[in-house]
């Protein structure tokens, strides 16, 4: 009998977690696991039987909490899946994890209930857990009415000359997209009103016309920034998975108004500055506080957190120091992508965090390994002369992908913003990011992880320059809608220079 694990949501990660499942071979764990995806998106069922994946959907009757309760009350009770895992933040912020409480399967869910979900729900409240439980974060921190525009100026200005910037962020759940950095004075206003202009009405349904706004205004941290997740189960056992590096920017370079943060543009693993002590400072710092927290204030279950991280370094690029953006409680888009492409026992893993024995499953690394993901996003252009992701979208129109050249090249395509036409038997662009190149590869003896990276970047640049997967626009027949960075994985060769100087 295999042991069926659902990933519930509609994005890339959500397809590829139930593929690793199903895939992945295990060195120590011989379990059968099937992997099943929970909704997705429309193009990702019909994608995945044109490749053959050993991968199974299971329908909702939409996209709201409504629709992924009830459908996966009934996977449980029929069999279908033994526990699920949800991806996206909103389904527990709305209270999934209640419902499945209530409904008789408290543990049959990774995931925080809505009590808890404030870690990524309220980075206010977080940051008062943080600073009660000794979690380092940014050196200061203010909470502050959105409403009051004195008030934020004065803050702004005293952390830009104090620590260089300062950095507003929307409270509450944004997609990712929700922190706008402030370098020097000029930008306050413009960053502000966009921020206001962006979340306004938000505000207003949570608090109307009179009372407070929250807003949270952090000194801008410097360093090197790292993300980790973190499978904790309900006795308090945990497991780091392997590091990974995010690319939130919508261009190379620094974020700026001009260069928005967004729901992430592509991600590598092991994170170039990865080190077996950093784990361990990760534990100590972070982990075992927060445990500590969640068991303190009765809060403790199985779920998943991704705190995303900035590190401080001596003259001999060792760690030194480690604080904390925010605590998100959900794998994160698309960092989980190349993390699991290099686990070989994801699904044990995940049964030991629904059963409580994390202590005695390790994660299974393939260590000498690089994976790089890369999201080719929907460009400009377009019947309103869209500005493309994360701005307006244009949207219908049909994708070319060269399936057998990207098999020989070992470039793996993960759908994610897609429609399917079965009248057509055609797929086709929904916006945003509309699939992932993945591509993975092993360090070689005396071989450099920079060179190897380079090749792997270069790899995926080449399909994309070559056409061989392409959105057509309506305009060109010839062109291509899309548009990615083409600097991910280049932070393997700057870390190598760094540490060539030691």
């Amino acid at each position: 009998m295999s042991y069926k694990i659902g990933f519930a949501g509609t994005d890339g990660r959500t397809l590829l977690s139930a593929l690793v499942v199903s895939t992945a071979t295990s060195e120590h764990y011989q379990d059968d696991f099937q992997g099943v995806v929970i909704r997705g998106m429309p193009a990702m069922q019909p994608f995945a039987m044109s490749m053959k994946w050993p991968v199974k959907f299971i329908p909702t009757a939409d996209n709201s909490k409504e629709g992924y309760t009830a459908a996966i009350i009934e996977a449980l009770k029929n069999g279908s899946i033994d526990c699920v895992m949800p991806m996206p933040e909103d389904l527990l912020l709305e209270g999934l994890v209640d419902e499945l409480e209530k409904a008789g399967f408290p543990d049959r869910i990774i995931g925080f209930n809505r009590e808890s979900a404030f870690i990524e729900g309220d980075k206010i409240a977080c940051k008062y857990l943080c600073r009660e439980y000794g979690i380092p974060v940014a050196d200061q921190w203010h909470d502050v009415d959105a409403r009051n525009y004195e008030e934020v100026l004065k803050t702004c200005l005293l952390l830009i000359d104090e620590f260089g910037g300062a950095v507003l962020k929307y409270p509450y759940s944004a997609g990712g997209k929700g922190s706008r950095i402030i370098l020097n004075a000029w930008e306050i206003k413009e960053v502000y009103d966009t921020l206001i202009k962006n979340y306004g009405k938000n505000y207003k349904r949570r608090f109307g016309k009179k009372s407070k706004w929250p807003l949270l205004i952090e000194s801008r941290m410097s360093g090197v920034e790292i993300s980790f997740n973190i499978l904790i189960d309900k006795n308090g056992n945990f497991q780091i998975l392997p590091t990974s590096m995010d690319y939130p920017e919508r261009f190379p370079g620094p974020a700026s108004k001009d260069n928005p943060i967004t729901g992430g543009m592509g991600s590598i693993s092991p994170h170039p500055m990865e080190t077996p002590d950093l784990f361990e400072m990760t534990a100590e710092n972070i982990v075992k506080p927060l445990i500590k927290a969640l068991r303190e204030k009765n809060l403790l279950r199985p779920c998943l957190v991704y705190p995303g991280c900035f590190l401080t370094f001596d003259d001999n690029m060792v760690p030194t120091r480690i604080r904390v953006c925010e605590i998100n409680i959900r794998p994160p888009e698309p960092e989980w992508q190349p993390i699991v492409r290099r686990i070989r026992n994801l699904g044990a893993l995940i049964k030991a965090t629904v059963e409580g024995n994390l202590n005695e499953v390790a994660p299974e690394v393939r260590s000498e390994q690089i994976s790089i993901c890369t999201a080719l996003v929907t460009g400009s252009g377009g019947p309103q002369n869209q500005k493309g992701y994360p701005w307006s979208c244009t949207k219908g129109e049909p994708v070319h992908i060269d399936f057998g050249y990207l098999k020989k090249k070992k470039i793996q395509v993960i759908p994610s913003a897609m429609t399917y036409s079965e009248e057509e038997k055609l797929f086709k662009s929904d916006g945003s990011r509309v699939v992932y190149c993945n591509v993975n590869a092993t360090v070689k003896t005396g071989e450099s992880r920079a060179r190897l990276a380079e090749q792997l970047r270069r790899k995926v640049l080449t399909a994309f320059e070559n056409g061989k997967i392409r959105v057509i626009p309506r305009e060109n027949p010839e062109g291509n809608r899309l548009d990615l960075r083409n600097d991910i994985g280049y932070h393997f060769d700057i870390a190598e220079e760094l540490l060539q100087q030691r």
